[in-house]
């Protein structure tokens, strides 16, 4: 070889393969007793992952878990959908699976092996969406509620996770507007990490909760606007596999379910089904749309992952410094995918970490406190046009 400058063709380098995901959704179901598993007792449960529904006919599961999961896993994959998981749950009656009491027994487990699956960003149980109401003069009885607080309890928990709710089959209306108010006042802070979707799907006669097509929505979304994508609201979305909602909802009367918080699909001429709404169920207007509180907590769960070295590292003034810079490094590249707001890098999110925020008895009980301050993007509900006739 001769001297001077040699070119060689090098193969392509991998993207960043340790970025959180959030469009991997888990689907809560239930096994009756009648199909239990050999061995199997009230609160046993079974992780089937997917990455189609084709895989789900070859899989045990099939045969096990109720229909109206299955029915939403496909909805989710045809709405493009890439990973889920089935969490199937063995019940013996309704009641495991509705009062709290029975708790330890039906959820523990579960809870605790969601908790070790951290690349789950979605949850949803279609099935809830099935049991009875009751309506009288003192308000509607969902016993569903108290489920979806301890699920979206869990979503608050993990940070990086988010419950999408189906209303109850028979509820609407008025009935449907005064339950979803319970619910936000319920979850209180928790309702940040929840969204409720009206009406249920049809596609021909059959009739099914939208939790499954939504989590489709929400992985589209976000698979076709890598490596970022929560950034874009799950809204204006066309559903696939549906031929028109349950209740059909004019366009002048949306505006009355977004006041509620309360995400409508609708009827869109020469489009189809869309879904056109996307809010938490949250009252801090600072969580009022779906990607905002998305976005904060991916940026939370990807700076909790990239410090994950800092575990057993002596504390020293420069490592404060190490990690400050490792985590503007990432906030940079998550305001230049847009996620953070900002003319430029820097200018409206900040990172602290120093000997304020690490005085001596933090750092005696090993700990080391970093501190973050920005502003997600925020979602466009309106444009206004103005028209001016000149004389």
């Amino acid at each position: 070889m001769r001297p001077g400058i040699l070119i060689q063709h090098a193969h392509e380098q991998r993207g960043d393969t340790d970025l959180v995901r959030s469009d991997v959704t888990g689907f809560i179901g239930v096994i009756p007793k009648r199909r239990w598993p050999r061995g199997a007792g009230v609160g046993d449960f079974i992780d089937q992952p997917l990455a189609s529904f084709g895989e789900l006919g070859h899989t045990e599961v099939a045969q096990l878990v109720d229909p109206v999961t299955v029915n939403a896993v496909q909805q989710f994959f045809e709405n493009g959908g890439a990973r889920c998981h089935i969490i199937a749950l063995c019940v013996e009656s309704e009641r495991e699976i509705t009062e709290v009491s029975a708790f330890d027994r039906t959820y523990r487990s579960v809870f605790d092996h969601l908790r070790g699956e951290e690349n789950l960003g979605l949850l949803a149980f279609p099935l809830l969406a099935y049991l009875p109401i009751t309506v009288d003069r003192s308000g509607v009885d969902v016993p569903a509620a108290e489920v979806i607080q301890l699920f979206a309890d869990h979503c608050r928990e993990m940070n990086n996770r988010f419950l999408v709710v189906d209303p109850p089959q028979d509820l609407h209306d008025v009935a449907l507007m005064a339950w979803t108010q319970e619910l936000r006042t319920r979850l209180g802070e928790s309702a940040s990490f929840a969204a409720i979707y009206y009406p249920w799907l049809m596609n021909g006669d059959e009739t099914s909760p939208p939790s499954g097509a939504v989590c489709g929505i929400y992985a589209r979304v976000e698979i076709e606007h890598q490596p970022f994508g929560m950034k874009w609201p799950p809204a204006n979305q066309l559903i696939r596999g549906m031929t028109h909602p349950a209740v059909e909802i004019r366009w002048r009367e949306a505006d009355r379910f977004l006041e509620a918080h309360i995400n409508p699909i609708l009827t869109q001429p020469s489009r189809g089904v869309v879904v056109w709404g996307a809010r938490t169920l949250s009252r801090d207007p600072r969580w009022t749309h779906i990607n905002s509180r998305r976005i904060a907590s991916v940026v939370a769960e990807q700076l909790r992952r990239d410090s994950e070295w800092v575990v057993f590292e002596t504390q020293r003034p420069e490592l404060w410094e190490i990690v400050a810079r490792t985590v503007r490094t990432r906030l940079d590249q998550m305001w230049s995918t847009g996620l953070l707001t900002g003319e430029q890098a820097g200018t409206e999110y900040d990172v602290q970490c120093d000997a304020e925020l690490n005085p001596p008895e933090v750092r005696d009980a090993g700990q080391v406190n970093v501190r973050v301050l920005m502003r997600p993007i925020s979602t466009t509900e309106f444009i206004v046009v103005e028209l001016r006739l000149g004389e």
